[in-house]
């Protein structure tokens, strides 16, 4: 890699090793470090926690093992209250933040190349650790701090996009909820078969060319397996929707979607209705109760069969929903879609975040 007039410094005469345990179990928080570079709920914690390492706020932590870790290394930087990971993790901190930047220093570490750079110079054999003295090794560039503010600035501008929209989701989404549960209590049920039909239409002149699966997230996506002979598989237009009838081993609910995107195949053993007269029912109001866990649970439970349960649209005719007017329903739908709009606002801009940690240091690679 080119070094440019930008100066090149060698990590360890910046950083210090931290090594102090929980030995009066005082930090109750145990956290682990995924390889997104981020703190997260551990997914075992130790029974001894005396030996568990303390990271305080503004210390780094860091797996030391870098073995079938998807070729990245777990490194993050602590900003939230004081916690412990495992003994077996590294902690340091920066000695003199006037000099090194810790988001800075955090965004180097996010860096693909990084990761490459960890997992080849990682020692071992069964397991492979990266250790203090190699992370000590690291050349970094280092500009100004001044500079370095700059550069986390940009960062910083993506993650309180990110952070308040995040915030504006969460109520919205209660709301949407909360207004839902109120309207089975002022409303009939009524079950939906009355209002859908079922759609058997088939690929055969392949005219349509997008293949899709469904999640049990409600979504549609990118099947894991194309069929050979697409011919019999069904179409599913805008504005119908899909689902898969098989409900076995499918994380206790039920694969269903409201297709919005242009017309896609699912494969031929999945099920196709639409809804036969919107005026009365909003397809995103019907698509918001199929998204609740009780109808996960209702649809597993009136599944039928024996090594494979289905759930069949027979059932799926019966299902009871309040169907309040229509105005009430387009109500709670653009709350709805105002809470989805600031959640994909706020992943675009996690996703952005991330891709802009590799362009900004390469910036500063070559000032």
């Amino acid at each position: 890699m080119e070094k440019c007039n930008v100066q090149w410094v060698r990590l360890g005469d910046y950083i210090e090793e931290c090594d102090e345990r929980n030995v009066d179990l005082s930090i109750h928080l145990s956290q682990g470090i995924s390889n997104n570079k981020v703190f997260q709920n551990p997914k075992q914690v130790a029974t001894n926690s005396k030996s568990d390492k303390i990271v305080r706020t503004g210390q780094f932590g860091y797996n030391r093992a870098t073995t079938r870790n998807g070729e990245k290394i777990s490194i993050a930087y602590r900003t939230g209250p004081d916690c412990t990971v495992s003994s077996a993790y590294g902690v340091f901190k920066i000695t003199n933040e006037v000099i090194l930047n810790p988001f800075y220093l955090w965004m180097w570490f996010s860096r693909p190349e990084f990761d490459r750079y960890a997992r080849y110079m990682s020692k071992g054999s069964a397991h492979e650790f990266f250790e203090f003295d190699e992370m000590k090794r690291i050349q970094l560039p280092l500009p100004s701090l001044a500079e370095q503010q700059k550069v986390v600035n940009v960062w910083k501008a993506f993650r309180e996009i990110k952070e308040q929209n995040e915030t504006k989701a969460a109520p919205l989404m209660q709301v949407c909820q909360s207004y839902i549960q109120k309207l089975k209590h002022q409303y009939p049920l009524q079950e939906i078969g009355p209002y859908i039909e079922e759609i058997d239409e088939r690929n055969f002149d392949l005219s349509i060319h997008l293949s899709q699966g469904i999640a049990n997230t409600k979504i549609f996506q990118t099947p894991k397996q194309v069929a050979t002979n697409s011919k019999s598989d069904k179409i599913v237009r805008t504005g119908q929707f899909g689902y898969n009838r098989a409900t076995t081993r499918n994380g206790e609910k039920i694969s269903i979607a409201y297709r919005t995107g242009p017309d896609c195949t699912v494969s031929s053993a999945y099920g196709v209705f639409k809804i036969t007269n919107e005026n009365v029912l909003n397809p995103y109001f019907l698509w918001m109760w199929f998204s609740r866990p009780e109808f996960d649970r209702y649809a597993r439970y009136m599944s039928k069969g024996s090594a494979h349960e289905f759930f069949e649209f027979d059932e799926m005719k019966r299902v009871k929903i309040p169907i309040p007017p229509i105005g009430i329903q387009h109500a709670i739908v653009n709350i709805y879609k105002c809470a989805n709009e600031a959640k994909e606002i706020a992943k675009e801009a996690d996703r952005l975040s991330r891709e802009v940690c590799p362009a900004l240091m390469q910036h500063v690679i070559h000032s």
